[in-house]
Order: C-alpha cells, then sequence, then structure tokens
C-alpha cells in the first residue's frame, strides 16, 4: 500500500505519494479526504464562531474591549504563519504524523480554551489551536488535488469548498446559538465530536511512513524565519492597525517597515534558493496567477461581508448574537444544498463560466444592499442573503479546479500553501480595510448631516419643540433639560443614519472587489485536462 506522503516544494512528493492514486483502495482514499476536509472545516469554522461569542468570551475573562481582539488576532497569526510550512513539515514528520498529532492537539487546545482563567491564557492557547488548525487547512487541500484521480477532484474540491465558504458563513449561527443557550464555553467543546470523527477517519486511512528528520537541517531556514516574522508582523498590523490609528502609532508603524523588509528578503530567498520553501514561480503561470488573485478578493468579500453584516446589526437594529446566526445562516444553508450539485456543473459548463456566474451573484448580493434605510432587518436581508450563498457556491470549487489545473505533484505542497494563504490574507486585509472605511464614511456622512441640520431651519427647530414637548409629558419637568435631550435625540438620529450610510458604501466596495475578482476570472484559459470531462 502506498504512503501518502505529501509534501511541498519542487522537491516535496516522494514517488509513493504520486503513484497513491492509482494504488490506494478507493474507501480508504475517500476516508482520508473526508477526514481531511473535515479538518478544515473545523479550522476555519473556529475562526468565525468566536467571533460571534468574543464580548462574552472578554466578560468572563475579564478583558477589555481593546485586549480582547487579541483572542482572535493569536489565533489567526498562527494559522497564516503554519500555513506555508505545512508542506515541507509533512516531510520531515510524515503525514500520518504530522496530520494526527495537529488534529490532536486542536481538540485538546479547544478544550483548553474553555478553561482559560485569563486574557493571557486565552491569547497563548489560542495561538497554538490556531498553529495545529492552521496546519488542516492546506493538507486537506493537498491530499485532494494529489491523492484523488482527476476525474474526482471536483468533488473532493467541492467538500473542501464547504470548509473555506460555508464554515464562515455558519459559524456565527452556531456560535450565536451556543453562546446564548448554553454558554460561551460550548463553542470550544463543539469541536470534539467532529475532532474525534476526523482523527478516526485519518487514523484509518493513512499508512504509516519514517520521519526524516535531517531534512530540519537541509530545511530553508532563512526562507522560513522571513516568512513568519513577515507575515506575523503583517497580520498583526491588519487586525490592530485601526484600533491603533494606523501609521498615528510608532507599534504599527515598526510592524509595517518589519513586515515589509521581512517579506521582500522572503521573496528574495525563495526565488535564489535551490530548495525554497515555497515555489513562487507557480505564480507566473496564468491560471495559477489570476487565480490567485480572485482567490485573494474572494477572501475579502468572503470575510469582509462575515464581519460587516453582524456590525450592522448589533449597531443598527440592536441583535443579539443568536439573532445574528439566525440572519446570517440564510448564507449558509444553501451553500450546504448547492455546493454537491457543482461538480455536475463542472462536467456540463465550462467552469470559467460557472465562476464568473458565481462572482457576479456573490457582487451582486452586495450590490442589493446599498440602499439601506433604519428598516433593513431580516426580511430584507433575506435575497441578499440567498443570492450570496449561490455566489459562493459557484465559485470556490470551479476557480480551485482551474487554478490548480496542471500543476504537478512536486509542486502540490507549494500550490496549496499559497492558494489558501492568500484567501486567508485576502480576508485580513479586508476586515482591516473595511473597519477604516466604515469609520472614515461614517464620520464623513456625519458631518455633511450635520451641516445640514442648522437650528436656523425650521423644521429644525420644530422638531425640537416637538420633542422637547414629548419628553415633559413623559416625566421631564425642566425645560432647559427636555430641550437638551430633544437635541441629543436628534445627535443620534443622525449618527444612525450617517451609520447606515457608511454600511451601504461598505456593501458597495465589496461588491467592486468582486467585479474586479470577475474581471482576473475571465483572464482565465480552459486547461486542456477539463475539455470534454469537467474533470480537473
Amino acid at each position: 500500500m502506498a504512503t501518502l506522503q505529501i509534501a511541498a516544494n519542487s522537491n516535496s512528493l516522494t514517488r509513493p505519494a504520486a503513484r497513491a492514486p492509482a494504488t490506494i483502495s478507493p474507501v480508504r482514499m475517500w476516508m482520508a479526504v473526508v477526514g481531511s476536509t473535515l479538518g478544515a472545516f473545523m479550522a476555519v469554522l473556529n475562526i468565525q464562531i468566536v467571533n460571534a461569542s468574543l464580548a462574552d468570551i472578554q466578560g468572563a475573562i475579564g478583558a477589555g474591549t481593546d485586549d480582547g481582539g487579541w483572542i482572535s488576532t493569536s489565533y489567526l497569526i498562527a494559522e497564516i504563519v503554519v500555513i506555508p510550512l505545512s508542506g515541507w513539515l509533512t516531510r520531515v514528520f510524515s503525514l500520518r504524523n504530522y496530520l494526527l498529532v495537529n488534529a490532536i492537539l486542536f481538540l485538546i487546545f479547544s478544550v483548553a480554551c474553555a478553561f482559560a482563567a485569563n486574557l493571557q491564557q486565552m491569547i497563548v492557547l489560542r495561538a497554538i489551536q490556531g498553529f495545529s488548525g492552521g496546519v488542516l487547512i492546506p493538507m486537506a487541500f493537498t491530499i485532494i488535488i494529489t491523492l484523488l484521480p482527476k476525474a474526482r477532484q471536483p468533488i473532493g474540491l467541492a467538500l473542501f469548498a464547504l470548509s473555506a465558504t460555508f464554515a464562515p458563513a455558519i459559524g456565527p449561527t452556531i456560535g450565536g446559538y451556543l453562546t446564548e443557550n448554553w454558554g460561551w464555553e460550548y463553542i470550544f467543546y463543539v469541536n470534539l465530536v467532529p475532532g474525534a470523527l476526523m482523527i478516526g477517519l485519518l487514523f484509518a486511512s493513512l499508512d504509516r511512513a519514517p520521519m526524516t528528520l535531517k531534512l530540519l537541517a537541509k530545511g530553508d531556514w532563512p526562507g522560513i524565519v522571513t516568512m513568519a516574522i513577515g507575515l506575523a508582523a503583517l497580520q498583526t498590523v491588519l487586525e490592530e492597525g485601526n484600533k491603533e490609528d494606523w501609521f498615528g502609532s510608532d507599534f504599527i508603524l515598526r510592524l509595517t517597515v518589519i513586515a515589509a523588509v521581512s517579506l521582500t528578503l522572503f521573496i528574495i530567498i525563495e526565488l535564489k534558493t535551490a530548495h525554497p520553501l515555497l515555489n513562487l514561480r507557480l505564480l507566473v503561470r496564468r491560471n495559477f496567477g489570476f487565480g490567485i488573485v480572485a482567490n485573494f478578493l474572494l477572501g475579502i468579500a468572503l470575510y469582509g461581508s462575515v464581519f460587516v453584516l453582524p456590525i450592522y446589526l448589533t449597531r443598527i437594529q440592536g441583535y443579539n448574537s443568536e439573532q445574528i446566526g439566525m440572519v446570517l445562516a440564510w448564507t449558509g444553508i444553501p451553500q450546504l444544498l448547492l455546493i454537491p450539485l457543482v461538480p455536475r456543473l463542472m462536467k456540463r459548463f465550462d467552469i470559467r463560466l460557472l465562476i464568473v456566474v458565481g462572482f457576479a451573484l456573490f457582487a451582486a448580493s452586495n450590490f442589493m444592499n446599498v440602499h439601506m434605510t433604519g428598516d433593513y432587518a431580516t426580511d430584507q436581508l433575506f435575497w441578499p442573503n440567498i443570492v450570496r450563498a449561490m455566489g459562493q457556491a459557484l465559485v470556490f470549487t470551479p476557480l480551485s479546479a482551474i487554478a490548480t489545473s496542471g500543476i504537478e505533484p512536486e509542486n502540490a505542497g507549494s500550490a496549496s500553501s499559497l492558494f489558501n494563504m492568500m484567501r486567508n490574507l485576502g480576508g485580513a486585509v479586508g476586515i482591516a480595510s473595511l473597519q477604516t472605511f466604515l469609520s472614515k464614511r461614517e464620520q464623513f456622512h456625519s458631518n455633511i448631516l450635520t451641516n445640514s441640520v442648522s437650528v436656523f431651519e425650521e423644521a429644525t427647530r420644530d422638531r425640537i419643540a416637538r420633542l422637547t414637548g414629548y419628553f415633559m409629558s413623559h416625566g421631564v419637568s425642566d425645560q432647559a433639560l427636555a430641550s437638551h435631550k430633544a437635541v441629543v435625540a436628534i445627535a443620534l438620529k443622525i449618527r444612525k443614519q450617517a451609520n447606515i450610510m457608511a454600511f451601504s458604501d461598505t456593501f458597495f466596495l465589496l461588491g467592486v472587489a468582486l467585479v474586479v475578482a470577475l474581471l482576473a476570472s475571465l483572464l482565465l484559459s480552459k486547461p486542456g485536462q477539463l475539455s470534454g470531462g469537467g474533470a480537473h
């Protein structure tokens, strides 16, 4: 039985791994695929499921609002750093050992997070959880594109799409329900049952293989160090920049310089070394390069929309986490029904057409939200969320298939790492950009609306008078105090309207990003492997 040995660069796949699709039994092959994609699903889910309950966690462990963000940031930093390392570490420790150990660690530290007593403990535990969980994402993708026969790869990629697009959409729903009905600790306990199933499937399907620890001495250590420092600094800048006023903070400025220098050195090292950690030359291939661009923009919109909508529902509609989850459920549930149909569509239609239609629907769902009002809530968001779900379901599997078409087995690890890292990085860039954009647009609209409301206007004076009378008839005896409350009420109304207009602008910006992704997808060429059969 062939050893399922998967790796990351030009020398990263052993011969047995390359022969695996022809020799491993179909049952064990699909067990490996299902087990690994289940792990990827949980790793992505644990980003959004925690974000939905962040306020409850902060209160329980005594974390301030500003510092509580590190509960998510520590997980994301560890995850984005380990993704590019996973292929090489698989060579060192073997696929079976590496996946199983990290799957077990992921479960252990998931439970440990529920017992964190303070912020410092939670940050450390979440970082280790993110480091072990981050391994599960690229390895699932790599297993699919190296282990499955080409005719079956669209099915595997459809399973992987559940982790990439369905998990972020359904995360707030699960997190909100568990937090409101059981307590925030259960968002970590929920990993146990699917995690045990994942470990069982991987244990039964992956062959034992010897570790190659001598590769540690031959590793691309300059590339590893510069990449880890650069990505960690960049992720921190993106996560904390808006809160720290970006370059008005010396901390953010220093980290930006560190990120720029480190990542520049990393690129130079990878292009010059004989055995790079990642084969960056894959980016000049037409389909992979444009696929990465589209995938990066997809990450911006995918994670950005999941970030913006809950803030809107909290700030404008006053929803709790469970109510937010119920609204977002309609971006997830339809995907669960549609994604399994995508491989069939890939056999019937040009997959580039599916990608274009998917991006067009996703963009349209955001443009449907550009005329929001104070009454824009669950009912009004229903159809935009349905359209968004359809778009996301159509995009990811075909985009993954066409981007990785023609990738040689020895480059599978690099392709997997780059593809998944860039989507996550796109999400980080999107959230950071949207935070700043939302704040700036709220200030802009607030200034415009405030300047248009003058006490010299008869309508304004009339409104203040009516509100003053209202407050005096409802228990306020002092006319000056009632008048003051009337002015405050008008100011709050203006601020609310400015916020609504800012959210409309933000959804428009997300739609524009997806239109650019659509344009990038138009530059993809139809690979010969897909003609006539839709196989990857």
